[in-house]
């Protein structure tokens, strides 16, 4: 099976190119983005996500669009530079890796002249795409001792290969031992209104020989109950200072549900997305989304459609990140 390409840099290097992952499963369009307004639409619509993918979409979308619009001036570039990245960081605010790439561009750019800013750019993008792509290799390799021959994993929305440069954070320990023979079954939440779970972790698993049960939202706690379970897996978009985890909607309850009937619940996410600044869960922004994701409504109904939830830490048993296991509170660049 060929790698599964969900974010990078088009063949001439002049483009975001991107799996739109809003057709997924049915087909696989492969876009190529030039201008900020294509990046931003694509990140807000969910055509590109996912944290670490959002960031790498992020930093290649910022140079190609700085070089396309200044015609490959960098006195031009320059001059628009921070509301480019401005626009970009509001897209979504929950994940951290989104504003995490951008204002590392922004301290590359600070430190070049207008002459070298666009090279700098496109350098420094190119370095986080190849910095992900390592980061999910790590991520599967700590986490390797969490799969051993016949695990059976439950996980929520997607955290694999859709979700970053790589082989995914919360996915890649599965990916891992599959390649080396081990015995793996997954279930995969459906993961409500958008379906993550079932559009894009079973089209992921499947395509690579990974068995998977998908299941609807509601049924996890059942499943978690029934023995059926050894561990749960999931991803992440922030990581507060305390330990705290924003993740997609649902995830606060199946932690819950595992914590009553005993077991593990693992968050696998870079060490980019543990922001240090947030001090816990409460300060996130949730980002929240359209009426329009839950389908068919009675006029005049209200609508709550929180992207994320909140899992406090006492509900979770391992951070794995990129750097081995990682325990809060963390602190600044060094961490743990």
């Amino acid at each position: 099976m060929l790698p599964l390409l969900a974010v990078g840099w088009s063949p001439d290097h002049r483009a975001l190119r991107i799996l739109d992952q809003r057709h997924l499963p049915g087909a696989e369009v492969m876009r190529d983005l030039v201008t900020l307004d294509e990046v931003i639409d694509a990140i807000r619509t969910l055509a590109v996500r996912g944290a670490p993918a959002i960031g790498v979409a992020a930093a290649i979308g910022l140079a190609v669009a700085l070089h396309h619009e200044s015609e490959g001036h960098g006195d031009r570039a320059r001059a628009e530079l921070a509301n480019y990245a401005e626009r970009l960081i509001a897209a979504r605010p929950t994940a951290v890796n989104l504003s995490w790439a951008v204002n590392r561009l922004l301290v590359v750019a600070a430190g070049v002249d207008d002459g070298a800013l666009l090279a700098a750019l496109r350098a420094d993008a190119e370095a986080i795409r190849t910095e992900d792509v390592a980061m999910c290799e790590a991520i599967g390799q700590f986490g390797l001792e969490l799969i051993p021959d016949g695990a059976r994993v439950l996980t929520h929305c997607n955290a694999g290969s859709l979700a970053t440069a790589g082989i995914g954070t919360a996915l890649a320990p599965v990916h891992l031992a599959h390649g080396q023979g081990r015995r793996v079954h997954v279930y995969a939440d459906e993961t409500r209104p958008l379906r993550q779970g079932a559009r894009l972790t079973a089209w992921e698993l499947q395509r690579a020989g990974i068995p998977v049960t998908v299941l609807p939202d509601g049924a996890a706690a059942s499943l978690l109950r029934s023995g059926a379970v050894d561990l749960v897996i999931v991803g992440a978009d922030r990581i507060t200072a305390n330990g705290d985890v924003a993740n997609k909607v649902g995830t606060y309850g199946v932690a819950l549900a595992a914590r009553e009937h005993g077991i593990p619940f693992y968050v696998a996410a870079p060490w980019s997305t543990i922001d240090a600044a947030t001090p816990t869960g409460a300060d996130i922004e949730i980002e929240h989304r359209h009426a329009d994701e839950l389908g068919d409504l009675p006029l005049g109904a209200r609508v709550w459609n929180p992207a994320f939830d909140v899992t406090p830490r006492e509900l979770i048993s391992g951070y794995l990140t990129d750097r081995g296991f990682v325990k809060p509170p963390f602190s600044g660049a060094t961490g743990v």
